[in-house]
């Protein structure tokens, strides 16, 4: 495998430990295995941190010491990842991609981003358009999720003043997006509707007539440059990370907002703070979260393993035993999914978490001595589960049983003919694998899903664990999305079952 290129100086090794995460986050999606994403996340780092180097070299060349207009750094590595994956495809290593990213390397879609600048994404015109410090503060609030703390730090803002100056940035890159659009060939019907476009997504009260609805819902083009002109509505992060990054942009974006929330994306590192990246020695990724995770799993998997083994003892010890960890392995560079906790539970051993950030990546504490509620296992436990062990001693009047699990089911974004929505779910028992179902009641359909597969029958949904986040303790959570199509109406699914069984909608 290829090392990381040796930084050339202080800026290229804070790029690395800034941008790392990010890369292998998408070269994670790209992929079919761990070992490749690291792989395929190593050749895009090298290949864009070469492109730095030559724009940064032909800017000094000029002799004019301003920057050549860009994209900011970690959408360049991102699209490096993109190039890279294309040549991978090209070479014959395209066995080591996700299978619907190679179909989509093949398609008109993909060939957008090398074609004619005219016709690629409006997007990623814009966001190229602007000067690099803006088209950055524009990318790490919107697209990376930081929090507006974290951004001024990392391009070295004024705090109190980074929220308007946000709000600066995004009315210029709605004024870059709306010249490339007038700029772009279209024929006379799309360019008829060009000026009705403009001011209706200028203001958040303007109703979208009738015709311009009709049209956006099977103009692709126009469907984007509304996308990018509308910065009421929250769907500007959406419109960036669909037209910078093109495929898996939209899974791309809900993994950065999860980590973001569970407080796993690292800001910038100081000059004086130790990045583990000596100058003139040979750079390889610091051993850091991901490294950390991989570890707890295999330890939490270890441990398992010795509790399962027959030592003789009680009935009882044994259940305890049988009770004890499930490991959830993970992809290596998702961190959403799951956190591994070092706390100890009250018999000793390490539990980790079930998947997702309803927790925000808080550890799940499994009490040992008592039983999730609804647990099958109830005669390894030592309860009676016969009436007259119910009616005996002083336990009173039974109590209505809970619910065994809980969903959540949140729209992120929504546009004319489609939508993005994301699914947590609770569970107060361990599951060994997961199949969570639904029902769509206005005829909804499922494009695209990260964090599980599915399979649809009519209206009715099936979602199934990946192999990486199938295992889920007590009380832990599992969280996944996709990408959705409607018409007329997009009302939240119904009628859950979790394994089968019935399952709660949160409030």
């Amino acid at each position: 495998m290829p090392d990381l290129p040796t930084p050339q100086n202080a800026a290229e090794a804070a790029l690395l430990s800034e941008c790392w995460d990010a890369v292998l986050s998408y070269a994670d999606l790209c992929t079919s295995g761990s070992a490749s994403a690291t792989q395929l996340a190593t050749e895009a780092f090298t290949h864009g941190i070469d492109e730095l180097r030559a724009a940064t070299a032909a800017s000094k060349s000029t002799g004019t010491g301003r920057r050549a207009l860009r994209l900011p750094r970690i959408p360049l590595l991102l699209a490096s990842v993109r190039t890279v994956a294309g040549a991978w495809e090209t070479n014959g290593l395209g066995h080591r991609l996700d299978p619907d990213l190679r179909l989509w390397l093949h398609s008109d879609k993909a060939a957008r981003y090398v074609g004619p600048p005219l016709h690629r994404p409006l997007a990623l015109r814009g966001l190229r358009d602007m000067q690099e410090p803006d088209a950055a503060l524009l990318w790490l609030a919107e697209v990376e999720s930081l929090p507006m703390s974290a951004v001024a730090r990392r391009l070295g803002l004024d705090p109190a003043a980074a929220s308007s100056e946000l709000a600066q940035v995004r009315a210029l890159f709605r004024d870059r997006c709306h010249r490339n659009h007038l700029d772009t060939p279209m024929d006379a019907y799309c360019r008829s509707y060009a000026r009705l476009l403009d001011a209706v997504t200028r203001s958040p009260s303007a109703e979208t007539p009738e015709d311009l609805s009709r049209h956006l819902a099977r103009c692709v083009e126009c469907a984007e440059a509304a996308a990018c002109l509308r910065l009421h509505g929250g769907g500007l992060p959406a419109a960036l990370s669909s037209g910078v990054i093109g495929w898996g942009g939209l899974a791309y974006l809900e993994r950065r907002r999860r980590a973001a929330e569970a407080g796993m994306i690292g800001g910038r590192t100081d000059a004086a703070v130790d990045t583990g990246l000596n100058e003139g020695k040979p750079v390889r990724p610091r051993i850091g979260r991901t490294g950390i995770l991989v570890t707890a799993v295999l330890v939490s998997a270890l441990a398992l393993t010795v509790s399962l083994m027959p030592f003789g003892g009680s009935k009882g010890g044994d259940a305890n035993a049988a009770q004890g960890e499930s490991t959830d392995g993970q992809s290596v560079a998702d961190p959403g999914p799951s956190f591994p906790s070092g706390s100890p539970t009250k018999s000793g051993s390490k539990t980790g978490s079930g998947t997702g950030t309803g927790t925000a990546g808080s550890p799940t504490v499994v009490d040992s001595t008592s039983r999730p509620a609804g647990n099958s296992d109830q005669e390894a436990q030592g309860e009676s589960s016969s009436p007259a062990g119910k009616q005996g001693g002083a336990t009173g009047s039974p109590k209505s049983a809970a619910p065994d699990c809980r969903v959540k089911y949140e729209i992120v974004s929504e546009w004319p003919d489609g939508f993005q929505a994301t699914v947590t779910v609770t569970s107060t028992k361990a599951l060994a694998t997961w199949s969570l179902g639904w029902t769509f009641k206005d005829g909804q359909h499922v494009g695209q899903m990260w964090d599980a597969t599915f399979t649809q029958d009519d209206s009715h949904v099936t979602a199934t664990a990946a192999d990486y986040n199938k295992t889920v303790a007590a009380n832990g959570t599992f969280t996944f999305g996709f990408l959705g199509s409607w018409t007329g109406s997009n009302s939240a699914a119904r009628n859950f079952t979790l394994n089968t069984a019935s399952c709660q909608a949160a409030g």
